[in-house]
């Protein structure tokens, strides 16, 4: 199948270990900000053009930092990630708030802080109007949804009719009267059809969608529509003989939707957003795990010290994330192994009959692609604990970005004292 190439080395995870112990996340700093930096030059042709970056891909204030060096806003979901955009000093207009089932506190502190709400449902709109006292803000977006199956090529198939997402067709339109009539001055349109594409004619077929929908709203409601929200489902490649997306490609084949579809209908000023997360930051991010435990019984399995809890995506879906042994790229893989994790149950495998080299005692795993719904994921299932959060900076120094959960944390939420104390704790 191939390899993929890391972007720290055995001698660096060795230095790193005697700090900070296995498992642990390790960032990428020059890779997150060459990347940021090809996204902002395939949109530069937009004048309003911003990614919000989904918040929920990795939560972790250091990385939003980088971004915001690049003019990126923060797309939230919940409460606490609003906070989060909040205590980092964003503005208003660079939070957008997209959440669905969402309780009547958050969309409160969404309005409070002056973030874009993005409206998942017609019924949402009855609901704000209660939260609000009927004080909507002067900007809405509402997130829409197609129904049907979203087929591209043969390669890529999702099924929106099935998503919990968005609103119909024709609840959009009823949507956009209402919220005019209500005094809404602004608005905006937010769609996502398909995850994790690795396609350059996702965007720009989602886009020609999006921008037909926009001009549709704006002669049936009069509305003045002022963004066009691409959201996330840029995906990248997970598996080394893949190709990666070219977010150039990309970023003119949306600038062709647009002139044939918006800048005929006189509406060339409308901006484009995005919301990516996993495009941004998953292949900069790697899971850096030690071999503990062999075992030979009727497979050959090899146990590290990072599970299920450090990174789900293999045990929730069985999704592919691919495995470097350090130090032995160039060796043949030639056995064949089940990589696994300590919790008690048996999907906590990072891998199943994967091709690797000889594995011994001690070996450093590097887990690949990592960095966006990796960390963030996480949890306390077996009473786990999660991994410190560490930066490799560009100048090759590493920075703990968030330390390593203790026994403290763990037992700190119980309403029980004696525990803490009888631990010494």
């Amino acid at each position: 199948m191939g390899q993929k190439k890391t972007f720290v080395t055995l001698e660096q995870i060795k230095e790193i270990n005697k700090n900070y112990p296995t498992p642990f996340y390790i960032y990428d700093e020059k890779g997150i900000r060459d990347n940021a930096e090809k996204l902002q030059k395939a949109f530069s042709w937009n004048k309003g053009y911003r990614e919000y970056f989904a918040v929920k891909a990795t939560p972790n204030p250091y990385i939003l930092n980088i971004l915001k060096d690049y003019g990126c806003g923060a797309d939230c979901s919940s409460m606490t990630e609003l906070m989060m955009a909040y205590a980092l000093d964003y503005k208003p207009e660079e939070i957008m708030f997209s959440s669905n089932d969402t309780p009547a506190e958050e969309f409160a502190y969404a309005n409070e802080i002056g973030a874009t709400i993005n409206l998942d449902d017609f019924t949402h709109i009855d609901y704000l109007d209660k939260v609000l006292d009927g004080k909507f803000p002067e900007t809405i977006s509402c997130r829409y949804n197609p129904g049907g199956y979203f087929k591209l090529g043969t390669s890529i198939m999702d099924n929106p009719g099935d998503a919990k997402y968005g609103m119909t067709h024709e609840q959009i339109i009823e949507a956009f009267k209402i919220l005019k009539a209500k005094g809404v001055k602004k608005f905006g349109i937010h769609a996502f059809l398909a995850s994790n594409t690795v396609s350059n004619e996702y965007y720009p077929t989602l886009a020609k969608i999006m921008f037909e929908l926009a001009v549709e709203l704006r002669d049936k409601t009069g509305a003045d529509i002022k963004f066009v929200n691409l959201s996330g489902g840029i995906g990248i490649p997970y598996r080394p003989d893949q190709e990666a997306n070219d977010i150039a490609v990309i970023g003119e084949g949306v600038h062709r939707a647009y002139d044939e579809v918006l800048g005929r209908a006189g509406m060339g000023d409308v901006s484009i957003y995005t919301e990516l997360g996993r495009f941004m930051l998953a292949p900069y991010g790697a899971l850096v795990t030690k071999a503990i435990h062999e075992k030979h019984t009727y497979k050959e399995y090899i146990g590290v010290d990072a599970c299920a809890v450090n990174l789900m995506r293999p045990a929730m879906y069985g999704a592919y994330h691919h495995i470097t042994v350090a130090g032995k790229e160039n060796e043949k893989c030639d056995h064949m192994y089940d990589v696994t994790g300590s919790l008690c149950e048996n999907n906590d495998k990072f891998a199943i009959d994967r091709e690797l080299p000889k594995i011994d005692m001690g070996d450093y795993l590097i887990i690949h692609d990592a960095g966006a719904h990796g960390f963030a994921m996480g949890y306390n299932y077996n009473g786990k604990l999660k991994s410190s959060e560490l930066l490799l900076k560009e100048n090759g120094e590493v920075k703990m970005i968030r330390r390593a959960e203790t026994p403290k944390d763990y037992f700190a939420t119980f309403d029980f004292s004696d525990i803490l104390s009888k631990l010494d704790l």
